[in-house]
């Protein structure tokens, strides 16, 4: 299967779900691994260490009545393994762009893993920009405001968490999954009576705009 052109893989009533893969991309110590963490296991490690490579968990979670089976891949921060975590953002159909609110510098960089994502992933994929850490209030430098107004001029969704305390944690995975598995549905409805056959596989693929140019995002 070309994962450069994948929307998302169905595969019939087997398994009897879905599968949708996240990535989880922004710079290291933003709390990427324990937004993972939170939302897969409810846990939380104050002394997280930085993800090495790719890591991945799974979670399942009904969207309409039906089980969606969520495959979320927190990718390293750090440039040394740029090589590597970029091929990941190929095979997915939707991305966590995450800064901490308490670090502007991570805001800054938020621009830059954007370009890179829309470099290498599928041009449809659902983009949420994630305000991470908003725990800490007193030590907030990127205003809510600010960061809100980026996502809306680049087609993005938007939320502030905080895995520490699970604030929005839950709702941030819940609105890109439902937004995603919504889309894949249309599509497949769409297209049902030429691609797809009783009890296969199919591949859904969004199309670009009537123009030819890039679809924007939909916000969740």
């Amino acid at each position: 299967m070309d994962h450069k052109s994948l929307w998302a893989f169905i595969e019939g009533d087997r398994y009897g779900c879905d599968w949708i893969i996240i990535v989880l991309i922004g710079d290291s110590g933003v709390g990427k691994s324990n937004l993972l963490s939170r939302f897969t296991r409810n846990e939380f490690n104050l002394e997280s260490k930085s993800t090495i490579g790719v890591e991945f968990a799974t979670r399942g979670i009904q969207v309409d009545g039906k089980t969606i089976k969520a495959q979320i891949w927190d990718t390293a921060g750090q440039e040394r393994y740029r090589a590597i975590t970029s091929a990941y953002y190929r095979g997915a159909v939707g991305a966590l762009l995450v800064y901490d609110v308490a670090k502007h510098g991570t805001y800054d960089n938020v621009d830059r893993w954007l370009k890179e994502l829309r470099d290498h992933a599928d041009s449809n994929i659902v983009i949420m920009l994630v305000g991470n850490k908003s725990d800490l209030r007193h030590l907030r430098a990127v205003p809510t405001n600010e960061a809100k107004s980026f996502a809306e001029a680049n087609g993005l969704c938007f939320i502030e968490t905080s895995a520490l305390d699970s604030q929005n944690v839950e709702q941030a995975f819940h609105q890109i999954l439902t937004q995603i598995y919504r889309i894949v549905s249309n599509k497949a409805i769409e297209s049902s009576n030429e691609n797809v056959q009783p009890g296969s596989g199919a591949q859904i693929i969004v199309p670009t705009a009537d123009d030819g140019s890039k679809p924007a995002n939909k916000c969740c």
